[in-house]
């Protein structure tokens, strides 16, 4: 199949198949005469189980790591185990941080009356903290406290 196809059938751009290739995480596919690329079933495999792994925010490295183990079945897959779980963790991470944020917000949204008559609440609060001031949410920056 040529790169349209595979990129068709597995919803991953043309300029990515190829940025996959130039990294080494997708083989090289057969030429024909006319120079168009041949992809084969396996580059459709490879790129389905990079583009699900791509899903579940791996990075890259990770994503070759992971592929190494499939070329290797013979490879301790305690490091998969332990690579998952590091995602895991750094999923987690960001969940906790995605919380805070939306706590900050709810705190900043909180300040405004909702009649949208005279002053927003919302914009007041920005403008104190852009002048290093205290906001519904943040605390005054370590920064300030220091003149």
């Amino acid at each position: 199949m040529q790169i349209k196809e595979l990129a068709r059938a597995t919803g991953v751009d043309v300029e990515t198949i190829r940025y996959y290739e130039k990294q080494g995480l997708l083989p090289a596919p057969a030429r024909r005469d006319n120079g168009y690329r041949e992809y084969e079933v396996a580059h459709l495999e490879r790129l389905s189980f990079i583009r699900h792994c791509r899903a579940l925010d791996m990075p890259l490295a990770d994503v070759n790591r992971l592929l190494g183990f499939v070329d290797e079945p013979d490879a301790h897959f305690g490091e998969v185990d332990l690579l998952v779980d590091d995602q895991l963790a750094s999923v987690r991470a960001r969940l906790k941080s995605m919380r805070a944020l939306e706590k900050q917000l709810l705190q900043l949204r909180a300040r405004c009356s909702g009649t949208h008559e005279g002053r927003c609440g919302i914009l007041d609060e920005l403008v104190s903290a852009a002048h290093g001031e205290a906001c519904a949410c943040h605390a005054v920056p370590s920064h300030v406290n220091d003149r």
